[in-house]
C-alpha cells in the first residue's frame, strides 16, 4: 500500500466522539482492508455506545471544500456516505463529487440510540441527486421503509423495497436485515441482474456501528476492483468477523470491531 500502489477510499460522514461508527469505524474498516482512508467530515457528534448527546453540522462550504482537497490530491478508487445531515450538506456533496465516482451509499438517518441524524426534508434530496448516482444503497430496515415507501416486516418486504430502491436509479442495494426478526440475519442484495440473499449467524447483542462498517467494507472492496456481487460477499464476511469479535461488554451492546483483532483486556 505504497507509492503508485495505493488504493484509496474516501469516506464522507459524522465523527463519531466514542470511536465506535461515523469516520472512525471507517477508517479502521478502510486500514483493515488495507486500503488508505480519505475522509470528508460532515458533522462534529458528542455520543458514546448509549447516546448522542449533541451534533453539530458543518458549514455546506465546508463539505464541498473538503471534497474538492482530497480529489485534487488523490486518485480515489470509491466513497461512501454515511451521516449527511442535511439538504445543504446532500447538494454540496452532489455537486463536488467527480462524474463516475464509485460510490456507496449508508442513507444513516437515525443513530443506534434513535437519535435522528437526517433531516426529514433532506430524505428528497438525499433520493434525487445521490441515489441515481450509487453504486450500491445499504439501507437497514426503517431506511428501506423510507426509501421504499412501504413497510418492511418480512424477507420478500425486504426483496420488494430493494427493488423499488433500485428504481431510484441505484445500480445495487442491500437490505440489511438485522432489525428482522428470526435465529439468522439475513442481507438481500438486489440488482437489475437478480436477488443475492446471504444469512449469517445473529448474536445476542446489540453492536453500535455496524452499519458503517459495512458499507465502509463495501467500498473498500470495490475500491480494490471488485464487482458489486463479490464485494457484497466479502463485506458480509468482514462484519460478521467484526460483530463476533465485537469490543465491550457484558452487556447489550458493544462496539463493531474491524479486523475482527481481539479487544478485550487479556
Amino acid at each position: 500500500m505504497t507509492g503508485a500502489q495505493t488504493i484509496t477510499a474516501c469516506s464522507i460522514a459524522g465523527s463519531d466522539s466514542g470511536g465506535g461508527a461515523g469516520i472512525q469505524a471507517d477508517l479502521k474498516t478502510f486500514t483493515a482492508l488495507e486500503v488508505y482512508g480519505l475522509t470528508v467530515v460532515t458533522a462534529v457528534t458528542a455520543q458514546n455506545t448509549r447516546e448522542v448527546r449533541g451534533v453539530w453540522m458543518l458549514p455546506a462550504d465546508a463539505v464541498r471544500t473538503q471534497i474538492e482537497a482530497v480529489v485534487d490530491g488523490f486518485s480515489i478508487g470509491a466513497w461512501k456516505t454515511g451521516m449527511l445531515g442535511n439538504t445543504s450538506n446532500i447538494r454540496a456533496v452532489a455537486e463536488a463529487l467527480p462524474d463516475g465516482a464509485v460510490l456507496v451509499i449508508d442513507p444513516v438517518m437515525v443513530s443506534t440510540s434513535g437519535h435522528r441524524l437526517l433531516d426529514g426534508d433532506a430524505v428528497t434530496d438525499l433520493v434525487e441527486q445521490l441515489i441515481p448516482r450509487a453504486d450500491i444503497v445499504t439501507p437497514n430496515l426503517p431506511e428501506a421503509e423510507v426509501l421504499g415507501r412501504m413497510r418492511v416486516a418480512t424477507l420478500d418486504d425486504m426483496t420488494e423495497a430493494g427493488r423499488r430502491i433500485l428504481d431510484l436509479g441505484a445500480r445495487a442495494v442491500v437490505v440489511k436485515g438485522g432489525h428482522l426478526a428470526g435465529d439468522a440475519a439475513v442481507d438481500i442484495f438486489i440488482d437489475r441482474d437478480g436477488v443475492v440473499p446471504l444469512s449469517g449467524r445473529r448474536y445476542p447483542y446489540s453492536v453500535h456501528g455496524s452499519g458503517c462498517c459495512f458499507s465502509a467494507a463495501l467500498a473498500a472492496y470495490l475500491a480494490r476492483g471488485m464487482a458489486a456481487r463479490p464485494a457484497f460477499a466479502a463485506a458480509r464476511e468482514f462484519i460478521d468477523t467484526a460483530i463476533r469479535e465485537a469490543a465491550g461488554g457484558p452487556g447489550p451492546l458493544r462496539i463493531v470491531n474491524p479486523g475482527g483483532t481481539n479487544l478485550r483486556r487479556r
